[in-house]
């Protein structure tokens, strides 16, 4: 019933501003002669009333032709701004310019000035009719309403500006600006469109309690990442809803408005830029290649699927165990991109004659290998079926990709491979050692990459925290000292991709990721954005650490060096020589005893890997 009323509803706002025009018109033309005589009616002469009498009909068919044509009445009014002053003037100049010659070319007599006057007025009236409801909403507003949330703005640039605006004038904006915050001393103490610029950020805790702040919008968007978190983090000492202008780009794009505040994400608080790589620049090696992605229906294979579809493969080939997963991307990029030659299997890494029958088949050219196990306590409970999953479904996949001559495999590994004291970890240090083995022995170039966790991917920390905070609490965090280093699945994406670009074969590479993040904080900081205080709306237990779990993940064994990449954030650690005649023996034993689901597996990786701290085979 709206849709159907919405065109009527054009028609009679359309209609009743052409009924207005009409009287504007000859409003301003009777308003131009009596104000030209002084504003007595005897005093106008019979021969000029006479004129401008003669002349009505076609002065006021013309202004409407006029308006019309230059969108008067297609106008969006109620956000009518500098430009739209300009288009009335400019529609009215040309209303006065044709009737200057309508009346030269009738021979109708008037005095100049009358010309002049009645611009003025036609201008005044015109403006004034379309932009009342601006004005309205400007003078009027929205202020001082009952239950309206109290705002302050961080910022009092060009982004807080254009906020404070919208949230004056916009029907949709709900929420009172009572205040600015800015760091420039020279604005503090002025306003801004009537609203005081009370302070800098260091006064955002005093100056919530003195205006009896709801709500704190932070528009800074040029503002560096550091910066951001630190503002961000005296935010937190309030009990504040926060929101925040994503980028500078929305400035440049004209794209700034209250509904581009989003709310503060965790990410926001990592206190690093996030990795910008220009993958248009690094992308060219994957055009019209055949390119195969195992377990691509997960968190990092479908953003690897996602950005590789967009560089024009020659085919896509997306292998997953995980029915659900493998279609949900299917259709997805189907949609994205239908002229994509798309191939989506189910299958296990695990099956020799699976892996071999599709690398027989596709002979995929690059191959990024995402299929894993990766719950450390789930595999800690499962120690075999993370040797036969990660260590051979890698070794078989490797296997096929030297067979079948591809030209590159790029494994993702994990931090949790350095030092490893679960068997997760254990089995890809197992993993890397097998890529690095077989680089030496193959035309393909084999390299892996490892980075720490993945903000929001499947199985991580945030997720279970925004779970564990929709249901109330408490919130579980395994020890208050444990530290991790995080990237989003973006970012961990474009190392990936940048990685399969560097490759030379044998090469870890390794993400910059800053400087590590308490657990621990982590918690109270996604409890205090969800409008929560911790350990009063929201507990936080301590549950112990998990079996196989340490206190903090490390990036780079001591042996294997730093070596620079053209990617001031990407580095290259320097591969660990080892016995590979006795790791070959020692796989063939421990592929045995996996498959036997055998009770000692643990001590068997420790022998493979001497790094390997396994808690319960301690002395």
């Amino acid at each position: 019933m709206f849709e159907k009323m919405m065109p009527r509803d054009k028609k009679i706002r359309m209609m009743a501003l052409l009924l207005v025009d009409i009287c504007v018109v000859q409003f301003s033309s009777f308003m131009g002669l009596w104000m030209r005589f002084d504003m007595r009616l005897e005093g106008i002469p019979v021969n000029y009333a006479d004129s401008v009498l003669s002349y009505a009909a076609f002065h006021t068919v013309t202004a409407i032709v006029i308006f019309y044509l230059l969108r008067m009445y297609s106008s969006m009014w109620s956000v009518a701004g500098i430009r739209e002053v300009c288009h009335i003037i400019f529609a009215c100049v040309l209303v006065t310019l044709c009737q200057i010659a309508g009346m030269t070319m009738l021979q109708l007599t008037v005095p100049r000035s009358y010309f002049a006057i009645s611009f003025i007025i036609l201008t005044a009236c015109e403006g004034l009719v379309r932009l009342s409801y601006r004005i309205y909403r400007t003078l009027f507003g929205r202020y001082g309403q009952a239950g309206e949330s109290r705002v302050m703005i961080v910022g009092a640039g060009t982004s807080g500006s254009v906020i404070l605006k919208e949230m004056q004038t916009s029907e949709f904006a709900h929420g009172k600006v009572v205040c600015f915050v800015d760091d420039d001393k020279n604005k503090i103490g002025k306003f801004l469109n009537g609203v005081p610029i009370a302070g800098n950020r260091y006064d955002i805790p005093q100056l919530v309690e003195k205006y009896q702040i709801d709500k704190i919008f932070v528009a800074v968007p040029s503002a560096p990442a550091k910066e951001v978190k630190k503002i961000l983090e005296i935010c937190r000492e309030t009990s504040c809803q926060l929101k925040l202008l994503p980028g500078i780009y929305q400035l440049l794009n004209g794209d700034v408005s209250v509904s581009k505040l989003r709310e503060v994400q965790i990410e926001d608080l990592l206190g690093r830029e996030p990795i910008r790589v220009n993958l248009d620049e690094i992308m060219g090696y994957v055009s019209n290649k055949v390119i195969l992605v195992t377990g691509g229906g997960g968190s990092i294979g479908s953003e690897l699927c996602r950005q590789i579809a967009s560089h024009s493969p020659k085919q896509l080939i997306i292998l997953d165990i995980y029915e659900n997963n493998a279609y949900d991307i299917q259709q997805e990029l189907k949609r994205q991109y239908p002229q994509l030659n798309l191939v989506v299997l189910i299958g296990s890494v695990r099956n020799t004659h699976r892996i071999n029958s599709i690398f027989e088949k596709y002979r995929p050219q690059l191959v990024y290998h995402a299929a894993a196990h990766k719950h450390v306590p789930l595999m800690e409970d499962s120690p075999n079926e993370a040797i036969k999953n990660n260590v051979f479904g890698t070794y078989k996949t490797a296997k096929a990709a030297i067979r079948y001559k591809a030209e590159r495999f790029v494994l993702i590994s994990t931090d949790k491979a350095v030092n490893p004291t679960n068997i997760m970890g254990a089995s890809k240090r197992m993993c890397e050692m097998v890529v690095q083995m077989l680089n030496r022995e193959s035309e393909t170039d084999f390299v892996a990459v490892r980075f720490g966790n993945v903000l929001g991917s499947n199985g991580s920390v945030i997720p279970l925290f925004k779970r564990q905070i929709a249901e109330g609490g408490p919130v579980t965090v395994t020890h208050p000292d444990i530290i991790r280093y995080f990237m989003t699945i973006p970012e961990a994406v474009s190392l990936v991709l940048q990685a399969g670009a560097y490759a030379k074969g044998g090469e870890i590479f390794v993400l910059d990721m800053g400087e590590p993040v308490k657990i621990l904080d982590l918690a109270k900081n996604l409890i205090r954005l969800s409008g929560y205080v911790p350990n009063e709306d929201i507990m936080i237990e301590f549950t112990g650490l998990r079996p196989g779990e340490k206190l903090f993940e490390e990036l780079l064994m001591d042996e294997e060096g730093m070596q620079d990449t053209p990617n001031r954030l990407i580095h290259i650690g320097k591969p660990i020589d080892f016995d590979e005649e006795l790791f070959k023996r020692q796989l063939d034993s421990l592929y045995e005893e996996a498959n036997q689901d055998g009770a000692d597996i643990k001590m068997s990786v420790q022998k493979i890997v001497p790094t390997y701290v396994c808690k319960g085979n301690e002395k």
